[in-house]
């Protein structure tokens, strides 16, 4: 890797910054709607999405970062659905926020309410926190989650390896997106990241401006899943992953 000039060193903060500023003030204004809405998780989950797809797309212009999908449209059409991710980049986050679904819903750790705006809008918004070092917290939001799934229609968005990855590699996957795929009958749907963590990689604030590639991949069904054989079927969903980041490239949309 070439090392970062002085210019583009300032650069990349300056668009950091800036980048900040804008989210930072759209999430203000979306912070006192939520409150007006509290009594209604359908209506702050709802309000939450469109703040995501309006403000996310504008943070990544500002990052020069553009948004390159495969099969876009599966993402309404397949709804409501088990949604899952690679994650090895900051940019993971934001596109996934722009690329979020109608009535979509998070799992993120409890330590997610620390971040500057992020994470006050995120728990105003309905989304769940989850101690994961606390085995049984984690299994209990679970179930929560799933009746929440089933009375509001909703749609998890997951990245099942738990954090970012710090090498670029595929981490193994935790189980519990596949547990609410099968509490709730949800097909399960790969949104594959090609080369997130080659514009940011993790940690730095080093953003080389260039287009992300992404796939949204079929749905895999999930009707004859069962917890006898979970292992297998979070084998099966992260071959997938393992498999498109190999070979399959994405085309504009």
């Amino acid at each position: 890797m070439q090392p970062v000039s002085p210019h583009g060193f300032v650069s990349t903060w300056l668009r950091f910054a800036l980048g900040f500023v804008w989210f930072g003030t759209t999430a203000t204004f979306l912070l006192l709607g939520l409150v007006l809405l509290l009594p209604s998780r359908r209506a702050r989950l709802y309000a939450g999405g469109v703040f995501a797809r309006f403000a996310c797309p504008v943070v990544l212009r500002i990052l020069g970062l553009r948004l390159e999908v495969e099969n876009r449209e599966r993402i309404e059409e397949l709804t409501p659905a088990v949604f899952v991710i690679n994650h090895a980049s900051t940019i993971d986050t934001f596109a996934s926020m722009a690329l979020w679904p109608r009535l979509g819903v998070g799992i993120g750790k409890k330590e997610v309410i620390w971040l500057p705006f992020f994470g006050p809008a995120y728990v105003l918004s309905g989304h769940l926190r989850i101690d994961r070092s606390n085995r049984r917290s984690a299994i209990a939001a679970i179930e929560e989650l799933v009746g929440t799934i089933r009375r509001l229609g909703l749609s998890p968005w997951m990245a099942p390896e738990g954090t970012r990855s710090r090498d670029g590699r595929l981490a193994p996957f935790k189980k519990g997106f596949a547990h609410i795929a099968i509490a709730s009958g949800l097909p399960v749907v790969p949104v594959v990241f090609h080369n997130a963590r080659d514009l940011w990689p993790t940690p730095g604030f080093s953003i080389t401006p260039g287009i992300v590639r992404i796939s949204v991949m079929d749905p895999i069904p999930t009707g004859d899943w069962s917890t006898d054989t979970l292992d297998e079927h979070v084998r099966e969903v992260r071959q997938v992953f393992e498999e498109t980041l190999q070979g399959q490239t994405c085309t504009d949309r």
